[in-house]
């Protein structure tokens, strides 16, 4: 049975209409990366800390959202907007985003050292877009499976159009202009207690969640890891969260089981089914996936969405 996802009061079926696009397709980068939980766990806290380093987001977001309270749903919530970017079909994407912006739009304020903070700031959302576009895909590159070059270009061009839809001004083409933005910002970074409080939001997790308290450590820590170090150095995160040798492993293998495995009903699989394809096209090898979308009633369905 297909299940309705809810963001924003926004109903989302991912199932539905059959054939509607997306604004990624199904032998994209962007829906290999986003199907495998341990790289959207990883990428996603490195990306909220590498945001956090910036007094202008941390305001923002401690300020003006449920994240002091409800660190796990509000962290959910936004992982299904990502999922929606990426899966949704595009109208209900494009509804989804501007929800997200028209809330944004009432998002204003002041760092406690009196900077002053708009969330629609065009050098804000580029830095959040840059962070979660090199969260996810460095996450999936040194946890899951590694990337090429040309899946790197692939990546960053299919995540445009959303980044766009979002306001972003300068998406990004490659991990060349994540660095050069990063640079641009490093003057502003800074250590923090709310970075660490938010490190131990995700250890802590299992509480909430079901996990093991060491699966929420090792993500955490494989977080911090894929932080530029010089990043890393401003946030002041020391070798307590030095990602152990035996939690890497155990991270590795999570992520290549989340690669065979489909979980029911979950966005991947009911995009999946919705253009026409088996609910667990994703999870398949690169080779049978590439003989089912070359298969008449694929290209049939595609030819008539």
């Amino acid at each position: 049975m297909e299940k309705i996802q809810s963001y924003l009061g926004w109903k989302v079926d991912f199932a539905n209409p059959p054939g509607a696009g997306a604004f990624a397709g199904p032998d994209s980068v962007s829906w290999r990366i986003f199907k495998n939980p341990i790289a959207l766990g990883i990428g996603g806290v490195a990306a909220v800390l590498l945001e956090f380093a910036d007094a202008r987001i941390r305001s923002g977001v401690w300020d003006h959202s449920t994240y002091p309270k409800d660190p796990i749903g509000r962290s959910q919530r936004t992982g299904m907007a990502a999922m929606v970017g990426v899966y949704g079909p595009q109208d209900a994407a494009r509804r989804v985003i501007q929800g997200v912006t028209n809330m944004h739009a009432r998002v204003s304020g002041d760092t406690p050292r009196g900077d002053h903070y708009k969330a629609l700031d065009p050098e804000l959302l580029d830095w959040v877009s840059a962070t979660a576009g090199y969260g996810f895909f460095t996450a999936y590159d040194r946890f899951v499976a590694k990337l090429t070059p040309e899946d790197e270009r692939r990546y960053y061009a299919e995540g445009t159009p959303v980044a766009r839809l979002y306001g972003v001004q300068h998406p990004l083409s490659c991990n060349a202009d994540f660095f050069a933005q990063m640079d641009k910002l490093l003057p502003r970074f800074e250590a923090h207690p709310i970075n660490r409080e938010f490190l131990e939001i995700f250890t802590n997790a299992g509480r909430e969640t079901g996990a093991p308290k060491s699966l929420g450590k090792a993500v955490a820590c494989a977080a911090v890891s894929i932080l530029p170090p010089v990043v890393r150095e401003r946030l002041g995160l020391g070798e307590e969260y030095d990602l152990k040798p035996l939690a890497r492993m155990a991270l590795k293998a999570l992520g290549a089981v989340a690669e065979r495995v489909a979980p029911p009903d979950a966005p991947p699989v009911e995009a999946s089914k919705r253009l026409g394809l088996p609910g667990d096209f994703l999870y398949r090898s690169r080779r049978a996936q590439a003989e089912l979308l070359a298969k008449p009633e694929f290209q049939a369905l595609q030819s008539r969405a």
